[in-house]
């Protein structure tokens, strides 16, 4: 038997209010499986109206052409989300960044030791900058503004890098109190095909 998802109750969907359990039922339809940070959140209907509002607006947003790319966001979500050790953030992200990257490997590095991941000059930027959001922002200055220019960030820019790291710091610190449970399906999303076994060849 599976551990629950939460340590707190998790409503049915016939219960919840209708705004969201209509939005809960049309990511069960794109995705084919309900995410269970939104059944988690669901227990306090408020905060989950208010959380979502919140990740809409900076994740779904259209940045324009020179905004960050869905990849950038993903990326930053799951390097912070390693260091503050939040499993169903890193997970469920980590999932999302391999299909949008096409890329296999890039969330486990930046999960692991973003110093390490195979990122462009930009992009460790970025990570650099949203990690010294993560812990240490009080020291954030001047010159990290200028460091982030100087790879054609714009100031809006840097805003959503340091406001996707927030936002996360509060998902992540929620997600690790209420022992949110990733669900199975995310762990095996944007995989590398498994190799046929040569025995059978």
């Amino acid at each position: 038997m599976k551990p629950p998802i939460s340590r707190y109750p998790v409503p049915e969907l016939k219960n919840l209010p209708a705004d969201i359990r209509e939005k809960i039922l049309a990511v069960q339809e794109k995705a084919g499986f309900v995410p269970n940070v939104f059944l988690g959140f669901a227990h306090r209907p408020d905060e989950f109206r208010a959380f979502f509002a919140y990740h809409d607006a900076l994740l779904l947003r259209d940045a324009g052409p020179h905004g960050l790319t869905k990849g950038e966001k993903e990326m930053i979500i799951v390097a912070t989300s390693g260091v503050n050790r939040c499993l169903y953030c890193v997970v469920a992200h980590g999932a999302i960044l391999r299909i949008v990257e096409k890329n296999p490997l890039i969330a486990d590095q930046l999960a692991t030791n973003p110093a390490k991941a195979d990122l462009s000059p930009r992009q460790q930027a970025m990570i650099d900058f949203a990690l010294k959001v993560c812990s240490d922002a009080q020291n954030v200055g001047e010159s990290d503004f200028e460091a982030l220019r100087g790879h054609g960030f714009s100031d809006e820019d840097i805003w959503d890098i340091g406001a996707i790291t927030a936002l996360f710091g509060l998902s992540n610190r929620m997600a690790n109190l209420i022992s949110l449970r990733p669900n199975d399906e995310f762990y095996l999303m944007g995989r590398a095909p498994r190799v046929a076994d040569r025995g059978n060849r």
